[in-house]
């Protein structure tokens, strides 16, 4: 079998939830203990009796942008769909994008916003990395500004084929999103409240922020046999002095580390190479697979996650992939919500 095999497990597609609970914290959450192997079904309302005082939680504060784009060929007046992902140092627009018939370099699109009407324009200019096109506007204002105007929420494609509904721009935000640069949400935040966030504190467990802007080669499925041959991709993160010396404090007083979401492990565990969780502010390349020394994090909170990707081989790497695999499985017979707006699953 090869590598990535391990990795794998059916999905049922009517387990995809569609549509996010009206409550983010009644959303259901399997506590897997990795001392004694257990499983056990709870609530996300529940967190403040399942954790310890003193547990730091570390949630990312990326915030994502409105980046699905609609428009049209000025040559041909044919559909054109198209995802933003990053401004690159030279001011275009880094895009996945695809239409009808190839455009050419130099041609024109023309943004359509929610309600129909022409916006901006942006030429294609040049081709990146991993079949993105690069794009300017023609208009010199922020590209946040821009993507307010003419963007949708970048729902991924098994939430209804990415169409946007009522309630999915502030649905698909976290409580914490600050900072502004991700195409994709870090999807267990999604689970918490203001209120929950009171009653965490009232418990002793507070909360500190990393940011990780997050890019859609993070689902992607892993299409090579072994993971020695996966080209990782990199992210852009920062965690701040001030994290990382709450990070510091939370372990020399016997605290944990509560991670919310693979993006805020992969931070962390960027930030903590060296040793010691120290600040940081870069691209983080890190792939962590099984064998992988965690240094910072000491528990996971995540939502259950597409199959044959490097988010369930991190998940496998923090606890075994026999554990993984056995609650997966749970998981499918209990009819958990999987995916971006399903239920989760906190690793002690």
């Amino acid at each position: 079998m090869a590598d990535a095999d391990f990795y794998d497990y059916p999905l049922p597609r009517d387990l995809i939830a569609q549509q996010p609970l009206e409550n983010r914290a009644d959303a259901r959450l399997m506590v897997v203990r990795r001392c004694d192997g257990t499983i056990s079904h709870r609530h996300i309302r529940e967190l403040p009796e399942i954790l310890r005082p003193n547990d730091l939680l570390v949630v990312n504060n990326t915030r994502v942008v409105p980046a699905r784009l609609i428009g049209r060929r000025l040559k041909t007046g044919g559909r054109w769909e198209g995802l933003f992902l990053r401004v690159e140092t030279s001011g275009a627009w880094q895009l996945l994008a695809h239409s009808r018939g190839r455009p050419a370099l130099g041609e024109k699109v023309i943004l359509i916003d929610r309600d129909g009407m022409d916006r901006i324009s942006l030429e294609l200019v040049g081709r990146g990395d991993g079949g993105t096109w690069l794009a300017v506007p023609d208009s010199s204002q922020p590209y946040e500004m821009l993507l307010e105007g003419v963007g949708r929420v970048p729902l991924p494609g098994y939430i209804r084929d990415g169409t946007e509904q009522a309630g999915d721009i502030e649905r698909y935000q976290t409580v914490f999103a600050r900072t502004s640069g991700a195409a994709a949400a870090p999807t267990a935040g999604l689970h918490f409240t203001d209120a929950l966030l009171a009653e965490l504190a009232a418990a002793g467990i507070a909360h500190a922020s990393v940011t990780l802007h997050v890019g859609l080669d993070t689902f992607r499925p892993i299409t090579v046999d072994s993971l020695d041959d996966h080209p990782m991709h990199s992210e852009w993160c920062e965690c701040s002095a001030q994290t990382a010396a709450r990070v510091r404090h939370t372990k020399a007083q016997g605290g944990r580390v509560v991670a919310i979401g693979t993006t805020a492990v992969r931070t962390l565990e960027t930030a903590a190479q060296a040793g010691e969780t120290e600040a940081w502010s870069g691209t983080t390349a890190l792939f962590i697979r099984p064998g992988f020394a965690f240094k910072a994090v000491d528990c996971l909170l995540t939502n259950f996650h597409m199959p044959r990707t490097t988010l369930m081989v991190l998940v496998s790497a923090f606890a075994s992939r026999d554990m993984i695999a056995r609650a997966y499985d749970e998981a499918v017979a209990q009819r958990y919500r999987m995916l971006s707006y399903g239920d989760a699953m906190l690793i002690e």
